[in-house]
């Protein structure tokens, strides 16, 4: 590997703020060192908050993993070019952005594969239904489904200036809410090869540096599981509370205590509003007054009693729900049974919150 074979793979790399332009067209390559199988790649910026920075460290990243022989170690470095020397480990963020923000609320579940994603985007719109300032945040880094599902896949967010070097992203707005996504600066199937530290840095400039304005609720759709990301982000980020969805099985269930516990221990402390239980039953779109209890009956109650804290929905499997987040959507737009159950949850959410 050389120098310039490795600036050529960069090439691919493009600055979603900078249109078309990729990383080395703007000069933002600063340094490239190759020592046996290592490669050390050093990106430069021109302000102090470039709020895709972690996003082009990590795209830098998997590209060269992508074309380097196999075992290649990578290394990519950010600094600021002018003020290199002053720059401290980890991120300067501030709170300004969600200071008017009233509710910041986790979406979270223990496991994978329980409809979340599915539960946070209608419940997101349900609540703006209702007359709700509402965001949407998707932290589920490794999987970010929100702009497949709002139909907003074709979306990049704008940057603009803030003051003091600092660029803040402007939201995608649609159906009424406010949605930011990890996945609208991506390109489709791409994999986002990061560590730990680097998707927990990226989420929070997805969190912290976005225009989000005045919000009554700020949904962060977290993470399926209770590892590193889920701990950083409630340690960095204001979040007030989580509302826990599962289904009524008892393999998602025993993973549901899990997420309890995690939000309930002496560290983190955190308020559980409620659980969601999806796929509760399934319901014919032609009988929507029949129940059919596939996957177990009143599993989520049961949980909701065990650990003292309330059911606040039940989400019957309806095709239409699945036809609607494929479309881009949401189900809970529309008048239907599925609708009026996210409808409910959403209001029984504004009650608890107050």
């Amino acid at each position: 590997m050389t120098d310039s074979e490795i600036k050529s793979w960069l090439l691919e790399v493009v600055h979603p703020a900078k249109g078309s332009q990729n990383i080395v067209e703007l000069g933002m390559v600063d340094a490239i060192s190759v020592d046996e199988n290592k490669v050390t790649v050093t990106l430069a910026f021109p302000k102090r908050r470039d709020p895709l920075t972690e996003y082009l460290v990590g795209a830098t990243r998997a590209t060269i993993i992508r074309n380097a022989p196999q075992g290649t170690e990578v290394e990519v470095k950010a600094i600021v070019k002018d003020e290199a020397p002053k720059k401290k480990p980890g991120l300067d963020l501030g709170m300004e952005e969600v200071n008017n923000v009233r509710h910041i609320i986790g979406i979270a579940s223990g496991k994978g594969g329980v409809g979340k994603s599915t539960v946070a985007v209608n419940l997101a719109v349900a609540l703006a239904r209702l007359g709700y300032r509402v965001g949407l945040a998707d932290a589920d880094v490794y999987g970010p489904s929100v702009p497949l599902m709002t139909g907003t896949q074709n979306e990049v967010p704008a940057a603009e200036e803030a003051g003091e070097g600092k660029e803040v992203i402007l939201p995608i707005e649609k159906y009424g809410v406010k949605w930011m996504s990890i996945g609208y600066f991506a390109e489709p199937g791409q994999a986002l090869i990061w560590r730990g530290p680097m998707a927990c840095n990226a989420l929070k400039q997805m969190i912290l540096q976005v225009r989000w304005g005045v919000l009554d609720f700020l949904l962060i759709d977290m993470p399926p599981g209770t590892g590193d990301i889920h701990i950083s982000l409630v340690n960095d980020i204001p979040m007030e509370g989580a509302l826990i969805v599962t289904t009524p099985q008892d393999v998602a269930l025993s993973d549901v205590e899990k997420g309890v516990n995690m939000f309930r221990n002496e560290n983190i402390n955190r308020r559980i509003y409620g659980l969601v239980e999806n796929m509760a039953w399934f319901t014919p779109e032609e009988l929507p007054e029949n129940k059919y209890y596939i996957f177990g009956k009143d599993g989520g109650l049961k949980m909701a009693e065990k650990y003292g804290i309330p059911l606040l929905g039940q989400i019957p499997i309806v095709q239409s729900i699945r036809e609607s987040g494929d479309s881009g959507e949401p189900a809970a737009l529309s008048t239907r049974p599925d609708a009026l159950a996210f409808i409910d949850l959403a209001r029984s959410l504004a009650e608890a919150a107050g």
